[in-house]
């Protein structure tokens, strides 16, 4: 308006110039001032159109109210033509004025040059330039809850943006109830950041978790500025596992190992603990780079082993109670010194070494009574035996069993090594495969034997210390070995029995029956040697150290076949032998 008025004064003056009325030309003047006035209308046209706002769709205009109407408000942007606004956009906005300025959006221009203007509109430009600043340099906003929908809460911020808070954003920590929190939040604000905005989809999510973890992650600095170990804190427990519980101390979490609850055997933290519970604790350790704390609960108070009776020493019977069971034996709490145990080995349970388990023996929380074997108070470490109430079996059984003496007894278990002989109650012996057979190789026991059988042994070896007896089945026979030597010489003959014959060869029982020699195959096949055909034979090889004889089938006239039997059956018992059998 400014402009035009210009315009204006300048037409006047240049009117109103002084011109002497002999000099006047009045034809001059109208056919000149015609053309003055077009210069001069153009001039004004472009003077006035420099200083008018360029005007497009959807531009963001600053103007002046100039008039309220009935349904209309008419708005003054610095153009040819003033703008008008519904009325009905403003009725959230009832103290409006002439005179006030505001932002207005221009919607369209119609054919005539009238601008219809939004103000609403331009509101949500506004706050969605505003949404990006904020998104931009992460600053914090308010929000008002407005309504829920799948996965999360609607929320109006910045005024005029509906923004989407998904569930997962609302809180650190995951809502047991989000019904309820949708309640008691409806119509309430709280602060907000932008994390992500699309412009195109005119998407925007916020959450309020992240400046809870904001916060979190500050307190976590200064805590961990101040953590060292030994400091006792407040803790709350959030999480019970097998192996322990996780505790907050104010936004950082920390473990107590399930070792670290307590100076007493726990076999589960559920035991000493529950969630939400508040308990001190006292800072062990922690790795800064990774955030882990660990805690501990036990050390805040004495160990119980300082409470332990100085009289107390090795030799003394306690009572106590069990309060673990393993494969080696079992943990005994102290009567009347909560927290100290001692280890109750299965070898220290019973004289009996048949008992191999201690679950066999004691149960849980059952009181036994035990000796004290061993005690450690710089380790903190006790041992206890429980046989040593008895009288230890061993100290008399050497007399009844010397080395030497036989025994026939039964075959109480096999072993990968030989068999379990039961002499008497809480006596074994023990019979190795080795000394089951002086001729047979023996792989397992039960190749000769059942459990249950009866054995003839001979006492070999009687260890007190080791509380051992070694016995022996094959010695309560010679060692047909020790003269087989001098028997059967390399280039000797004698009878024998096929018994086996195998791939390579055939085995051949000689005249004593504990000695069997070995036939080659290709010698079995030149003599047509059948299984339990009697021959004679020549020794071609012997070895004693591996107790190997090999042998090789002869023939002889029915002369020296009587003269040979003849002089075996001098020399030993053997099989009587025909000139049948031999042929």
């Amino acid at each position: 308006m400014y402009v035009q008025a210009e315009i204006r004064k300048n037409i006047i003056a240049d009117s109103n110039a002084n011109v002497p009325l002999e000099e006047f030309d009045w034809s001059d003047y109208c056919g000149n001032n015609v053309k003055k006035e077009e210069r001069e209308r153009e001039k004004i046209s472009a003077l006035y159109n420099e200083h008018l706002t360029n005007i497009n769709e959807y531009d963001l205009l600053r103007g002046k109210i100039t008039k309220i109407l009935d349904k209309e408000i008419v708005v003054d942007i610095n153009f040819k033509y003033e703008g008008i606004i519904p009325l009905s956009e403003f009725r959230d906005h009832l103290n409006i004025k002439v005179g006030d300025l505001i932002y207005v959006m221009v919607e369209k221009r119609e054919y005539k040059g009238q601008l219809i203007l939004s103000h609403r509109k331009a509101n949500i430009l506004l706050a969605w330039k505003r949404a990006k600043e904020a998104y931009n340099k992460k600053e914090i906003i308010t929000g008002k809850i407005i309504g829920r929908t799948k996965g999360g809460l609607i929320v109006k911020i910045l005024t005029h943006i509906e923004a989407f808070m998904p569930g997962s954003q609302i809180s650190h920590n995951p809502l047991s109830d989000f019904d309820a929190f949708f309640t008691d939040s409806y119509n309430k604000t709280m602060e907000l950041k932008i994390i992500k905005i699309n412009d195109k989809l005119k998407n925007v999510v916020v959450s309020h978790k992240a400046l809870i973890e904001e916060d979190i992650e500050k307190q976590k600095k200064e805590f961990m500025a101040d953590l060292k170990p030994g400091k006792v804190v407040l803790a709350t427990v959030k999480n019970i596992t097998n192996y322990g519980a996780f505790c907050d101390l104010g936004g950082i979490n920390g473990l107590i190992h399930h070792t670290d609850i307590s100076w007493k055997r726990i076999n589960h933290p559920s035991e000493v603990l529950k969630v939400n519970q508040e308990i001190k604790v006292v800072i062990l350790n922690f790795n800064e780079e990774k955030n882990r704390i660990q805690l501990g609960m036990k050390q805040i108070v004495s160990h119980p082993w300082n409470s332990l009776n100085e009289n107390i020493k090795v030799g003394d019977r306690v009572k106590g109670q069990i309060k673990a069971i393993t494969e080696y034996g079992a943990f005994v709490e102290i009567e009347n010194f909560t927290g100290i145990e001692a280890l109750l080995h299965v070898s220290e349970m019973s004289w009996d070494k048949r008992l191999r388990r201690a679950k066999d023996l004691v149960k849980i929380d059952e009181t036994v009574e035990c000796v004290i074997l061993t005690l450690d108070r710089n380790e903190r470490k006790m041992s206890l035996g429980m046989k040593q109430l008895t009288h230890d079996p061993w100290i008399y059984i050497q007399k009844k069993y010397p080395v030497g003496s036989k025994h026939t007894r039964i075959i109480r278990s096999f072993t990968n090594y030989g068999v379990s002989v039961y002499l008497e109650k809480g006596i074994e012996g023990m019979v190795y495969k080795s000394d089951l057979s002086w001729d047979k190789k023996i792989k397992h026991a039960s190749e000769l034997f059942k459990i249950g059988d009866s054995i003839e042994t001979v006492v070999l070896e009687f260890n007190q210390n080791k509380k051992r007896i070694i016995m022996g089945h094959k010695q309560i026979n010679k060692n047909p070995w020790e003269y087989s030597e001098k028997k059967y010489i390399v280039g000797s003959v004698h009878t024998g029995k096929v018994i086996d014959l195998l791939e390579k060869g055939a085995t051949v029982q000689l005249e004593d029956k504990n000695v069997k020699a070995f036939m080659p195959l290709h010698v079995l096949e030149q003599e047509n040697v059948k299984k339990y055909k009697q021959i004679f034979c020549k020794i071609i090889e012997f070895h004693n150290k591996l107790r190997k004889i090999v042998i090789s089938p002869i023939s002889l006239s029915k002369e020296e076949e009587k003269k040979h039997i003849k002089k075996i059956t001098k020399k030993q018992h053997v099989d009587k032998f025909t000139l049948g059998d031999l042929g």
